[in-house]
């Protein structure tokens, strides 16, 4: 089974963790786009309080967690922000 590489832009928390806007991760064939979020959250176990309330996109589309990733796709995780 060969691997996808996608892009993961970092927002808020997600990028207050990594100190980089975003990552290059690679990833096998039809991993959903919640297996980045929960891999992100295992190497960085302070972003797990952010599970249930991260949304997804995928190449500036709004998509539900299940959605399959292709090879090239660009990821954001989406947590709450506050402030104004």
């Amino acid at each position: 089974m060969s691997a996808i590489i996608v892009t993961v832009k970092l927002f808020a928390a997600y990028q207050e963790a990594y100190k980089v806007p975003e990552l290059v991760l690679e990833l096998p064939q039809n991993t959903p786009v919640a297996a980045v979020r929960d891999r992100l959250m295992t190497e960085h176990p302070e972003l797990a309080q952010l599970r249930n309330i991260t949304r997804f996109g995928v190449n500036l589309q709004f998509v539900e967690p299940d959605t399959i990733l292709q090879d090239g796709d660009e990821v954001v995780l989406i947590p709450p922000v506050s402030g104004g």
